[in-house]
């Protein structure tokens, strides 16, 4: 399988723990900013990464965003499990792996490249690193006061999520789900601000977890040769 993506991307990172999680055998590819639309738009029809191409014969030639590439996965290898047996625990951990998709993931984002943009600067301070800082931050529209509004989303879901980790290894049910995994990605860019990694060790000790079970490198701010 093939895993377009970029580097950097969150949601690039939740595709490669379920990947990891299911121990299938996949490369990657790097996508150019910008240029990724050549490459994309033909294939699904969006412009947004990851995209997994299967490349097997009788299997989709592209599947695009990351929880379709996640109920992908769980049809192409049913084990190990990322859907809980039980239903009710099911839709638990579906709609919490929606909120971090659509709320939090995006929240994460305003908070990292204010973050980049600003006292985060130093963690790489070249032209192009500082380009595309400046062009996603034109992208998205942020700015002073959507940072804030995320900031805030972010504190209530960082207390939810560490008030579920703090007595059980799991999200939800007594195995990993859907929910971790979009939890450990979707979080990780965090881990490079020094006041959510003082304020929420649980939470990161966690994330760490997840890579670990899923095999997967872990993102920067948790990596040991970082001190």
């Amino acid at each position: 399988m093939l895993l377009l993506q970029f580097s950097t991307s969150h949601y690039c990172r939740k595709a490669r723990l379920a990947l990891g999680y299911k121990k299938i055998s996949y490369e990657v590819q790097n996508l150019t900013p910008g240029l990724h639309i050549l490459k994309l738009k033909p294939l699904t029809g969006l412009t947004t990464v990851p995209v997994l191409l299967p490349q097997k014969e009788g299997e989709p030639k592209a599947i695009a965003d990351s929880t379709q590439i996640l109920k992908y996965l769980e049809s192409y290898q049913p084990q190990p499990e990322l859907f809980l047996p039980d239903r009710r625990q099911h839709t638990e951990a579906c709609v919490l792996e929606d909120w971090l998709d659509e709320s939090i993931g995006t929240a994460t984002r305003f908070v990292y490249y204010d973050f980049r943009a600003g006292e985060g600067k130093q963690i790489d301070p070249s032209l192009s690193s500082q380009v595309l800082i400046q062009v996603v931050r034109r992208q998205y529209k942020i700015n002073a006061a959507t940072v804030k509004l995320a900031a805030d989303r972010l504190a209530v879901a960082l207390e939810e999520l560490s008030s579920r980790w703090q007595d059980k290894p799991y999200l939800v049910g007594n195995h990993l789900s859907v929910a971790d995994i979009a939890a450990g990605a979707l979080l990780s860019p965090l881990a490079l601000i020094p006041h959510y990694r003082r304020e929420y060790p649980l939470l990161f000790d966690r994330i760490i977890q997840i890579h670990q079970i899923c095999e997967e490198p872990l993102p920067p701010g948790l990596r040991k040769d970082e001190g």
